[in-house]
Protein backbone atom coordinates (compact mmCIF):
# COMPACT_ATOMS: atom_id res chain seq x y z
CA UNK A 1 0.00 0.00 0.00
CA UNK A 2 1.22 3.50 -0.83
CA UNK A 3 0.63 6.00 1.98
CA UNK A 4 0.19 9.56 0.73
CA UNK A 5 -0.30 12.07 3.59
CA UNK A 6 -0.11 14.85 1.01
CA UNK A 7 -3.70 14.08 -0.03
CA UNK A 8 -4.78 15.95 3.12
CA UNK A 9 -2.68 18.96 2.14
CA UNK A 10 -3.79 19.22 -1.50
CA UNK A 11 -6.02 22.32 -1.28
CA UNK A 12 -6.47 25.16 1.18
CA UNK A 13 -10.02 24.00 1.91
CA UNK A 14 -8.89 20.46 2.76
CA UNK A 15 -6.11 21.86 4.94
CA UNK A 16 -8.65 23.94 6.86
CA UNK A 17 -10.92 20.93 7.29
CA UNK A 18 -8.24 18.76 8.94
CA UNK A 19 -6.40 21.48 10.85
CA UNK A 20 -5.64 20.29 14.38
CA UNK A 21 -5.00 23.64 16.09
CA UNK A 22 -7.04 26.79 15.55
CA UNK A 23 -6.40 30.28 16.92
CA UNK A 24 -9.50 32.32 17.67
CA UNK A 25 -9.80 36.03 18.34
CA UNK A 26 -11.35 34.99 21.66
CA UNK A 27 -8.01 33.48 22.70
CA UNK A 28 -6.25 36.88 22.72
CA UNK A 29 -5.58 39.39 25.51
CA UNK A 30 -3.98 42.76 24.71
CA UNK A 31 -1.53 44.30 27.22
CA UNK A 32 -1.81 48.12 27.46
CA UNK A 33 0.29 50.72 29.30
CA UNK A 34 -1.60 53.59 30.91
CA UNK A 35 -0.27 56.86 32.34
CA UNK A 36 -1.49 60.08 33.93
CA UNK A 37 -2.23 63.13 31.81
CA UNK A 38 -4.58 64.19 29.03
CA UNK A 39 -4.28 63.53 25.34
CA UNK A 40 -1.21 61.36 25.91
CA UNK A 41 -0.26 58.84 23.26
CA UNK A 42 3.47 58.41 23.84
CA UNK A 43 5.21 55.97 21.46
CA UNK A 44 7.29 53.18 22.99
CA UNK A 45 10.47 53.11 20.87
CA UNK A 46 11.30 49.43 21.34
CA UNK A 47 7.68 48.30 20.81
CA UNK A 48 6.63 49.92 17.56
CA UNK A 49 2.89 50.29 17.30
CA UNK A 50 2.41 50.50 21.07
CA UNK A 51 2.00 53.55 23.28
CA UNK A 52 1.76 54.79 26.82
CA UNK A 53 -1.82 56.04 26.86
CA UNK A 54 -3.65 58.47 29.12
CA UNK A 55 -7.08 57.39 30.30
CA UNK A 56 -9.20 58.93 27.53
CA UNK A 57 -6.97 57.43 24.86
CA UNK A 58 -7.05 54.11 26.68
CA UNK A 59 -10.84 54.09 26.55
CA UNK A 60 -10.74 54.70 22.80
CA UNK A 61 -8.26 51.83 22.49
CA UNK A 62 -10.57 49.61 24.54
CA UNK A 63 -13.45 50.40 22.21
CA UNK A 64 -11.35 49.39 19.20
CA UNK A 65 -10.23 46.21 20.95
CA UNK A 66 -13.84 45.26 21.64
CA UNK A 67 -14.89 46.06 18.07
CA UNK A 68 -12.26 43.60 16.82
CA UNK A 69 -13.74 40.83 18.96
CA UNK A 70 -10.80 40.69 21.38
CA UNK A 71 -12.41 39.84 24.72
CA UNK A 72 -9.89 41.20 27.21
CA UNK A 73 -7.11 43.64 28.03
CA UNK A 74 -4.54 43.68 30.83
CA UNK A 75 -3.44 47.04 32.23
CA UNK A 76 0.00 48.18 33.40
CA UNK A 77 0.23 51.54 35.14
CA UNK A 78 2.89 54.24 35.20
CA UNK A 79 2.66 56.29 38.40
CA UNK A 80 3.37 59.99 38.87
CA UNK A 81 5.52 59.34 41.92
CA UNK A 82 7.53 56.32 43.07
CA UNK A 83 8.50 55.45 46.62
CA UNK A 84 10.01 52.55 48.55
CA UNK A 85 6.66 50.79 49.07
CA UNK A 86 5.05 51.56 45.72
CA UNK A 87 2.16 53.30 47.47
CA UNK A 88 0.55 54.62 44.27
CA UNK A 89 -0.04 51.00 43.26
CA UNK A 90 -2.83 50.75 45.85
CA UNK A 91 -4.03 54.37 45.89
CA UNK A 92 -7.74 54.68 45.15
CA UNK A 93 -6.95 57.50 42.72
CA UNK A 94 -4.02 55.59 41.19
CA UNK A 95 -3.67 55.40 37.44
CA UNK A 96 -4.80 51.78 37.04
CA UNK A 97 -7.76 52.35 39.34
CA UNK A 98 -8.88 55.33 37.23
CA UNK A 99 -8.28 53.42 34.03
CA UNK A 100 -10.29 50.38 35.09
CA UNK A 101 -13.28 52.48 36.12
CA UNK A 102 -13.22 54.44 32.87
CA UNK A 103 -13.00 51.37 30.66
CA UNK A 104 -15.73 49.48 32.51
CA UNK A 105 -18.02 52.50 32.26
CA UNK A 106 -17.59 52.78 28.48
CA UNK A 107 -17.07 49.12 27.47
CA UNK A 108 -18.62 47.13 30.32
CA UNK A 109 -18.49 43.75 28.58
CA UNK A 110 -14.75 43.93 27.88
CA UNK A 111 -12.90 41.81 30.43
CA UNK A 112 -10.35 43.93 32.28
CA UNK A 113 -7.38 42.30 33.96
CA UNK A 114 -4.86 44.24 36.00
CA UNK A 115 -1.23 43.52 36.70
CA UNK A 116 -0.62 43.32 40.47
CA UNK A 117 3.03 44.09 41.15
CA UNK A 118 5.16 46.84 42.64
CA UNK A 119 8.08 47.15 40.23
CA UNK A 120 6.59 50.04 38.23
CA UNK A 121 5.75 51.90 41.44
CA UNK A 122 8.83 51.45 43.63
CA UNK A 123 11.83 53.76 43.46
CA UNK A 124 14.11 50.70 43.56
CA UNK A 125 12.33 48.85 40.74
CA UNK A 126 11.88 45.57 42.59
CA UNK A 127 8.62 43.66 42.95
CA UNK A 128 8.58 43.62 46.75
CA UNK A 129 9.47 45.41 49.96
CA UNK A 130 13.19 45.86 50.54
CA UNK A 131 14.59 45.06 54.00
CA UNK A 132 18.37 45.14 54.54
CA UNK A 133 18.97 44.92 50.82
CA UNK A 134 16.75 41.86 50.31
CA UNK A 135 13.16 41.28 49.23
CA UNK A 136 10.96 40.66 52.29
CA UNK A 137 8.47 38.14 50.95
CA UNK A 138 5.90 38.23 53.73
CA UNK A 139 5.94 42.01 54.17
CA UNK A 140 5.15 42.29 50.46
CA UNK A 141 2.01 40.14 50.66
CA UNK A 142 -0.01 42.73 52.56
CA UNK A 143 0.80 45.43 50.01
CA UNK A 144 -0.04 43.16 47.08
CA UNK A 145 -3.37 42.37 48.71
CA UNK A 146 -4.10 46.08 49.06
CA UNK A 147 -3.27 46.59 45.39
CA UNK A 148 -5.60 43.76 44.38
CA UNK A 149 -8.45 45.10 46.51
CA UNK A 150 -8.08 48.59 45.03
CA UNK A 151 -8.28 47.14 41.52
CA UNK A 152 -11.33 45.06 42.43
CA UNK A 153 -13.02 48.12 43.89
CA UNK A 154 -12.44 49.93 40.60
CA UNK A 155 -14.16 47.11 38.71
CA UNK A 156 -11.39 44.77 37.53
CA UNK A 157 -12.65 41.36 36.45
CA UNK A 158 -9.33 39.63 37.20
CA UNK A 159 -6.28 40.62 39.18
CA UNK A 160 -2.99 39.19 37.98
CA UNK A 161 -0.15 38.97 40.52
CA UNK A 162 3.17 38.95 38.66
CA UNK A 163 5.59 39.47 41.56
CA UNK A 164 6.44 35.80 42.23
CA UNK A 165 6.31 36.12 46.02
CA UNK A 166 5.52 32.89 47.83
CA UNK A 167 1.94 32.76 49.11
CA UNK A 168 0.70 35.81 47.22
CA UNK A 169 -2.27 34.03 45.61
CA UNK A 170 -3.52 32.79 48.98
CA UNK A 171 -3.11 36.24 50.51
CA UNK A 172 -4.91 37.98 47.63
CA UNK A 173 -7.70 35.39 47.43
CA UNK A 174 -8.26 35.72 51.18
CA UNK A 175 -8.38 39.52 50.99
CA UNK A 176 -10.81 39.47 48.07
CA UNK A 177 -13.12 37.06 49.89
CA UNK A 178 -13.03 39.07 53.12
CA UNK A 179 -13.82 42.32 51.34
CA UNK A 180 -16.74 40.90 49.37
CA UNK A 181 -15.07 40.49 45.98
CA UNK A 182 -15.89 36.81 45.61
CA UNK A 183 -16.45 37.12 41.86
CA UNK A 184 -13.09 38.78 41.13
CA UNK A 185 -10.84 36.22 39.49
CA UNK A 186 -7.11 35.67 39.81
CA UNK A 187 -4.94 35.01 36.79
CA UNK A 188 -1.63 34.15 38.40
CA UNK A 189 1.77 34.61 36.80
CA UNK A 190 2.46 31.22 38.33
CA UNK A 191 5.39 30.24 36.11
CA UNK A 192 7.39 33.41 35.47
CA UNK A 193 10.99 32.97 34.47
CA UNK A 194 13.90 35.37 35.03
CA UNK A 195 14.07 36.02 31.32
CA UNK A 196 16.14 38.23 29.05
CA UNK A 197 13.06 38.80 26.87
CA UNK A 198 11.55 41.48 29.13
CA UNK A 199 13.76 44.38 28.03
CA UNK A 200 11.25 46.37 25.95
CA UNK A 201 8.60 45.99 28.66
CA UNK A 202 10.93 47.38 31.28
CA UNK A 203 11.50 50.41 29.08
CA UNK A 204 7.77 50.83 28.49
CA UNK A 205 6.87 50.48 32.18
CA UNK A 206 10.01 52.18 33.54
CA UNK A 207 10.47 49.16 35.79
CA UNK A 208 14.14 48.21 35.52
CA UNK A 209 15.65 47.22 38.91
CA UNK A 210 17.91 49.94 40.28
CA UNK A 211 20.22 47.34 41.81
CA UNK A 212 20.76 43.61 41.42
CA UNK A 213 18.28 41.49 39.50
CA UNK A 214 15.08 39.50 40.07
CA UNK A 215 16.61 36.03 40.06
CA UNK A 216 15.87 35.44 43.76
CA UNK A 217 12.14 35.47 43.05
CA UNK A 218 11.62 34.82 39.34
CA UNK A 219 12.32 31.28 38.18
CA UNK A 220 15.56 29.87 36.85
CA UNK A 221 15.19 29.25 33.07
CA UNK A 222 16.86 25.85 33.54
CA UNK A 223 14.04 24.47 35.70
CA UNK A 224 11.01 22.62 34.34
CA UNK A 225 9.83 20.51 37.28
CA UNK A 226 9.65 23.65 39.41
CA UNK A 227 7.11 25.06 36.93
CA UNK A 228 4.67 22.27 37.75
CA UNK A 229 5.20 22.83 41.47
CA UNK A 230 4.49 26.56 41.15
CA UNK A 231 1.38 26.00 39.04
CA UNK A 232 -0.08 23.44 41.44
CA UNK A 233 0.66 25.65 44.45
CA UNK A 234 -1.16 28.60 42.92
CA UNK A 235 -4.17 26.45 42.04
CA UNK A 236 -4.28 25.21 45.63
CA UNK A 237 -4.13 28.82 46.84
CA UNK A 238 -7.08 29.89 44.69
CA UNK A 239 -5.90 30.88 41.20
CA UNK A 240 -8.53 30.67 38.45
CA UNK A 241 -6.10 30.85 35.52
CA UNK A 242 -2.41 29.90 35.43
CA UNK A 243 0.06 31.80 33.27
CA UNK A 244 3.44 30.82 31.82
CA UNK A 245 5.79 33.69 30.94
CA UNK A 246 7.55 34.08 28.50
CA UNK A 247 5.95 31.92 25.82
CA UNK A 248 8.25 31.07 22.91
CA UNK A 249 11.39 29.94 24.80
CA UNK A 250 9.11 27.96 27.14
CA UNK A 251 6.77 26.11 24.82
CA UNK A 252 7.83 22.87 26.50
CA UNK A 253 6.80 24.33 29.86
CA UNK A 254 3.39 25.40 28.52
CA UNK A 255 2.90 21.84 27.26
CA UNK A 256 3.92 20.26 30.58
CA UNK A 257 1.76 22.61 32.64
CA UNK A 258 -1.24 22.00 30.37
CA UNK A 259 -0.83 18.25 30.82
CA UNK A 260 -0.80 18.50 34.62
CA UNK A 261 -3.58 20.95 35.45
CA UNK A 262 -7.28 21.24 34.71
CA UNK A 263 -7.91 24.98 34.74
CA UNK A 264 -7.24 27.46 31.90
CA UNK A 265 -3.60 28.06 30.96
CA UNK A 266 -2.46 31.43 29.65
CA UNK A 267 0.87 32.22 28.04
CA UNK A 268 2.47 35.65 27.73
CA UNK A 269 3.99 36.34 24.30
CA UNK A 270 6.29 38.96 25.80
CA UNK A 271 7.75 42.27 24.63
CA UNK A 272 11.09 40.87 23.47
CA UNK A 273 9.35 38.31 21.29
CA UNK A 274 7.19 41.05 19.80
CA UNK A 275 10.09 43.46 19.25
CA UNK A 276 12.22 40.87 17.45
CA UNK A 277 9.49 40.19 14.91
CA UNK A 278 8.74 43.87 14.36
CA UNK A 279 12.42 44.80 13.95
CA UNK A 280 13.24 42.01 11.50
CA UNK A 281 10.05 42.64 9.54
CA UNK A 282 10.99 46.31 9.25
CA UNK A 283 14.33 45.30 7.73
CA UNK A 284 12.59 43.08 5.24
CA UNK A 285 14.21 39.90 6.55
CA UNK A 286 10.91 38.14 7.32
CA UNK A 287 7.22 38.48 6.58
CA UNK A 288 6.12 39.83 9.97
CA UNK A 289 2.47 38.89 9.59
CA UNK A 290 3.23 35.29 8.63
CA UNK A 291 5.77 34.92 11.44
CA UNK A 292 3.35 36.46 13.94
CA UNK A 293 0.63 33.96 13.13
CA UNK A 294 3.08 31.05 13.18
CA UNK A 295 4.33 32.12 16.60
CA UNK A 296 0.83 32.43 18.02
CA UNK A 297 -0.11 29.07 16.53
CA UNK A 298 2.90 27.44 18.22
CA UNK A 299 1.83 28.84 21.59
CA UNK A 300 -1.71 27.57 21.14
CA UNK A 301 -0.45 24.19 19.90
CA UNK A 302 1.76 23.87 22.98
CA UNK A 303 -1.39 24.01 25.09
CA UNK A 304 -2.22 27.62 25.93
CA UNK A 305 -5.93 28.42 26.13
CA UNK A 306 -5.28 32.18 26.26
CA UNK A 307 -2.45 34.26 24.81
CA UNK A 308 -1.42 37.64 26.15
CA UNK A 309 0.21 39.29 23.18
CA UNK A 310 1.11 42.71 21.83
CA UNK A 311 0.12 41.27 18.45
CA UNK A 312 -3.52 40.93 19.54
CA UNK A 313 -4.96 43.66 17.30
CA UNK A 314 -2.87 42.69 14.27
CA UNK A 315 -3.77 39.03 14.70
CA UNK A 316 -7.46 39.80 15.23
CA UNK A 317 -7.63 41.71 11.95
CA UNK A 318 -6.17 38.73 10.09
CA UNK A 319 -8.38 36.21 11.87
CA UNK A 320 -11.52 38.29 11.27
CA UNK A 321 -10.69 38.57 7.57
CA UNK A 322 -10.10 34.83 7.30
CA UNK A 323 -13.43 34.07 8.97
CA UNK A 324 -15.26 36.04 6.32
Amino acid sequence: MIIRPRRLRRTSTIRRMVRETIIRVEDLILPIFVKHGKGEREPIPSMMGHYRLSVHELVEEAEEVWSLGIPAIILFGLPRVKDALGSEAYARDGIVQKAVAAVKERVPELVVLTDVCLCQYTDHGHCGVIEDGHIDNDATLDILSRVAISHAEAGADFVSPSDMMDGRVRAIRGALERDGFKDTGIMSYAVKYASSFYGPFREAADSKPQFGDRKSYQMDPANAREAIKEALLDIEEGADIIMVKPALPYLDIIHQVRACIHIPVAAYNVSGEYAMVKATDQRGWIDGGEVMMEMLLSIKRAGADLILTYFAKDAAKILNTNER
